[in-house]
């Protein structure tokens, strides 16, 4: 028997085959019937451009129907699904196509003489262009395959997807997802948050990464009911669709801009049955505004790129400030000290995770693969955590040094070594501190060097460099300048401290 998530999605699918699946800003809607029949297009030409199961499919695009279509022909295909952020600028594509090898890389229009560049080095057969309306080369050459497609069987330890999670010593990381962690992780939180036949999902989501891609869109393909598809959070549509929707899922940004907004009342939220927060940690400022303003509880769940979910605040029961509920059904969690022992409840250890949910590991990386899994098989996340008398589990940290933007990755090594190789910079530092709209930001504090190389530089100029060559969302918000950095009696640099001394960047507001 086949264990090909799209199989597993399908079966789920409306008997009703006009059912809506998608409805479009514009307000036409794609059913679940042309759903199957675009995948199958989307499949059709995958093949006829020579990929075979197992073949990497690389995809720098935005939002649109014909980007979900391409995904699920994709899986169908049997194919490694590899989606990328589109603010992702030279050097971290170069990366990403040099290590995954995709055999087809489909690109905006306006970055296809730089695909075409990156491509032809990592030896990419075909570039193709998808636009931002759903339109372009790879639109049209699907428009003419067949609409009738035999999804290729895949074993549930089959890869379905790459996820690339940048790593501390700068280099990125290939997270491996098969066919069963997606599917399992989907059956649970499907179950595990009540959906129900009617629900409609509001999803302003991006769908480059698991939060938009997986968890939302996964589970209400299992529902087989419709979502408003919308191509970035905007505060405006979501208070003109809220009174028709049920679920929402979004990032704490998203919370606290809704809250900024004076038109966002409990009035709004009355048809509102589930309000899901994730990808960063919520505020319990922001938590209890929200609650005092609309009524609802917001429900924080937490987990990562290598293995999707693995806890959530219950949908029936108690969910609190500043926690994110209990393990998944199917996960074991514990918390750990530097011994790898298990810690007493309220005291502070790494956060182990294991289950059918977690990844197989990185792409081309056997060592470090070792390395993230302890000999019984549990996943060491990095992320430092507690659990109450209660069975709560709070997130306090992250030992890896990561910093969630906006509900984005960013990975503080990576940056620094940009920074350092300018003229006239020493050392640096990127730490991240909170912020009221993203949650967190980052933010480098920088020690320039004594001669006179380090006169001119400024915080606008490392900025101005910085955005020529990474996404925007990682350049840090603020430059400060400081003699030197704090270390310890070991030379490492105390990141602490300098939390510390800079935490108060970006003032809260009183209301949130």
């Amino acid at each position: 028997m086949s264990e090909n998530l799209y199989e597993i999605l399908q079966s789920r699918f409306p008997k009703d085959p006009d059912a809506p699946c998608l409805i479009l800003p514009d307000n036409s809607e794609i059913s679940y019937g042309r759903l199957g029949q675009e995948s199958a297009r989307y499949a059709n030409l995958l093949i006829s451009l020579g990929v075979k199961p197992g073949d990497r499919v690389a995809v720098q695009v935005r939002k649109s129907p014909q980007a979900l279509f391409l995904y699920l022909g994709a899986l169908r295909s049997g194919a490694v699904y590899l989606p990328m952020n589109d603010a992702y600028q030279r050097h971290e594509v170069e990366y990403f196509l040099s290590d995954a090898r995709p055999r087809v890389f489909i690109c905006r229009p306006q970055s296809r003489d730089l695909a075409v560049e990156l491509g032809q080095k990592a030896g990419v057969s075909h570039i193709l262009e998808l636009d931002d309306e759903g339109g372009g080369a790879l639109a049209e050459m699907a428009a003419k395959e067949p609409a009738l497609f035999s999804t290729v069987p895949r074993k549930g330890d089959d890869i379905a997807a790459i996820l690339y999670t940048s790593g501390t010593t700068g280099r990125p990381k290939g997270a491996m997802l098969s066919h069963e962690n997606l599917a399992t992780n989907a059956e649970v939180l499907h179950k595990y948050w009540g959906f129900r036949p009617k629900d409609v999902l509001l999803h302003m989501l991006p769908i480059f990464h698991v939060h938009g891609l997986f968890v939302a869109i996964h589970c209400m393909l299992l529902n087989g009911s419709a979502m408003f598809f919308e191509p970035r959070f905007d505060v405006r549509r979501v208070l003109k669709l809220l009174p028709k929707s049920t679920v929402f899922m979004g990032v704490p940004t998203y919370y606290t801009r809704l809250l900024a907004d004076p038109g966002f009342t409990k009035e709004i939220c009355t048809n509102m049955r589930l309000f899901i927060s994730g990808s960063a940690p919520l505020l319990p400022e922001t938590f209890q505004e929200f609650r005092k303003r609309t009524g609802h509880t917001i429900l924080e769940r937490y987990g990562m790129t290598e293995g999707n979910m693995f806890t959530s605040n219950p949908y029936d029961g108690e969910r609190r400030a500043g926690t994110v509920g209990f393990p998944l059904p199917g996960v074991t969690l514990r918390i750990v000290d530097e011994e790898n022992m298990p810690v007493e409840p309220e005291a502070v250890g790494e956060i182990q995770v294991k289950g059918k949910s977690i990844f197989r590991g990185y792409w081309n990386m056997p060592e470090k693969t070792r390395e993230e899994f302890t000999a019984d098989g549990f996943f060491k996340t990095g992320d430092l955590g507690k659990i109450d008398k209660d069975g709560y589990i709070s997130i306090v940290g992250r030992a890896k040094d990561l910093v969630i933007s906006g509900g984005l990755n960013i990975y503080p090594k990576e940056i620094e070594e940009m920074i350092d190789a300018l003229p006239g910079v020493l050392e640096s530092a990127v730490i991240g501190v909170p912020h009221p709209d993203f949650g967190e930001a980052a933010v480098a504090v920088v020690v320039r060097r004594k001669d006179n190389d380090g006169t001119a530089l400024t915080g606008e100029r490392i900025i101005a460099f910085l955005k020529k060559r990474i996404a925007g969302f990682k350049v840090p918000k603020r430059v400060y300048f400081t003699g030197e950095l704090p270390r310890n009696t070991m030379g490492k640099i105390q990141k602490k401290a300098l939390r510390e001394e800079f935490g108060s960047s970006f003032s809260t507001p009183k209301n949130l």
